[in-house]
């Protein structure tokens, strides 16, 4: 005689075998995460600041070079002189940091140093101190133009001081001038202003990749369309 006694599949047995189980499981956990990512909200537009006049200058190679060919790209300006006994060395060790982290995005983005001393930043010294500073040439340009110019870009447009220069209490010069990075988008638009921490410079990186990606998304939207 068979004493086996039968046992009934539970409830989570049951489940399991059932084919529509996995159907909607599987369609679930796929649908998942693009519903989340559709209903996830975007970071806010970053705020405009000013808008940039035209400005046709010249860089570290004696071509012009100016708002015209940096149209359509972000790009992250710096103001210093090559003869800076103070914060530029500091200042430029960071545009180095930065041009490092840029490299995954090609030339999507460019790096921008003005000159606050056309006098003596010719273009030939700031072609030295580009190839100093290891600077990618189709990336960080160098510029410089007369001293009227200059300031009237950096004072009126950029919103930054430029000032004459001064003797130092060693024998040096100084002029002064702004240690912040200044974020401009593909329009000319000033998006923003970053000191040169750690913490500061992640937030530039950041807003970097927002507009990239912001402009990438236009530019696809309007070919569809």
């Amino acid at each position: 005689m068979n004493n086996q006694i039968a046992r009934n599949d539970t409830f989570i047995e049951k489940l399991v075998m059932n084919k529509w189980f996995w159907v909607v499981s599987t369609l679930f956990f796929f649908s998942y995460p693009i519903i989340r990512s559709m209903n996830r909200e975007l970071p806010a537009e970053l705020p405009v600041y000013a808008k940039l006049p035209d400005y046709n200058f010249t860089d570290e190679n004696g071509n012009p070079f100016g708002s015209n060919e940096l149209k359509g790209k972000v790009y992250i300006a710096n103001f210093h002189f090559t003869s800076c006994p103070t914060i530029c060395p500091k200042l430029m060790e960071k545009m180095q940091q930065i041009q490092k982290r840029v490299k995954g995005v090609g030339q999507a983005i460019s790096l921008v140093s003005f000159t606050v001393d056309p006098e003596r930043d010719t273009p030939s010294v700031l072609f030295k101190k580009a190839r100093d500073l290891h600077a990618n040439p189709y990336v960080w340009k160098f510029l410089t133009s007369d001293k009227t110019s200059l300031e009237k870009l950096l004072i009126d447009g950029f919103k930054v001081p430029m000032g004459e220069r001064e003797a130092t209490e060693v024998d040096l010069y100084d002029i002064s001038h702004t240690q912040k990075l200044v974020l401009v988008d593909g329009q000319g638009q000033i998006r923003g202003y970053y000191s040169t921490d750690r913490v500061n410079i992640d937030k530039l990186m950041i807003d970097v990749g927002l507009l990239i990606n912001r402009a990438h998304m236009k530019y696809k939207t309007d070919k569809e369309s």
